[in-house]
């Protein structure tokens, strides 16, 4: 994967050189990942609105045959978004209550009562071979979880840091209902930290990613997620030199780096 983080950090270096970036710019660009966010992280876990019904609900309107908690689910991503856009800005550590705090919004007015709170019961993963920790085990799981982001998480690339915190978490799977939605926000927590625009796992490559997760989950390989996420990441630069109007710059001089560097 050396190649692959060479690849992303250039590209990193690439839109930090153009930062900041004119607000009509940031304004845009912001609406559109929310939208898209939301839209995807949704659409993996089930939700049935399209990515306009997603829009319309975002800007306060019903959507005609759409459950009440479909649309609650649209509402609470686009506020848990917001969180961690000030957790980013605050460069705010992994923690149990900003994790708690977290799904605390994904299940908002859905089930108030396991909003936040760890389960008490055991759970299975439908169609994955990887069985989570009993009940009793999470608490303790969780503790360890952040001991290893306080302790061993730093040392190694942020796109790694960043799939490593969405596996592990989903590995334990502490709350009943919201893991999914939960870890990707945790995800990009890390990725935006480290300054890298937010990856969008996309509904299309369901099948893929889960596969990938159940077997970090399994056999400690996470090279599958690595580049499924990897790719994520790179695709997330593709709006800013969009809208930047400098694609074709971005793409010739990509290509010469990577000649230059396998010289």
């Amino acid at each position: 994967m050396s190649e692959r983080f060479h690849r992303l950090d250039w590209l990193k270096v690439q839109l930090d050189q153009h930062r900041p970036l004119p607000p009509q710019v940031v304004e845009n660009l912001h609406d559109s990942l929310v939208l898209q966010w939301t839209y995807h992280s949704n659409a993996i876990e089930g939700n049935t609105l399209t990515l306009k019904e997603t829009k319309v609900a975002l800007e306060g309107i019903t959507v005609g045959g759409k459950t009440l908690r479909e649309h609650f689910e649209a509402i609470n991503h686009r506020e848990a978004i917001l969180m961690v856009e000030e957790m980013v800005s605050q460069n705010a550590p992994l923690s149990e209550w900003l994790i708690k705090s977290l799904h605390q919004l994904v299940l908002k007015n859905i089930d108030d009562t396991h909003a936040g709170a760890y389960r008490q019961i055991n759970v299975l993963i439908s169609g994955a071979e990887h069985r989570p920790p009993e009940a009793h085990i999470v608490p303790q799981s969780m503790s360890d979880f952040i001991a290893w982001y306080r302790d061993d998480a730093a040392r190694v690339h942020p796109v790694e840091r960043a799939a490593r915190v969405h596996g592990e978490f989903v590995k334990i799977h502490p709350f009943i209902d919201g893991n999914g939605r939960t870890s990707r926000l945790l995800m990009n927590l890390e990725l935006m930290k480290a300054g890298f625009p937010a990856a969008l796992i996309q509904v299309e490559q369901r099948l893929a990613y889960y596969e990938a997760l159940d077997t970090a989950h399994c056999s400690g390989d996470y090279a599958p997620f690595l580049a499924l996420l990897s790719e994520s990441v790179e695709r997330s630069f593709q709006p800013y030199w969009w809208a930047l109007g400098i694609e074709k710059q971005i793409e010739d001089a990509l290509e010469q780096a990577v000649h230059t560097s396998r010289r």
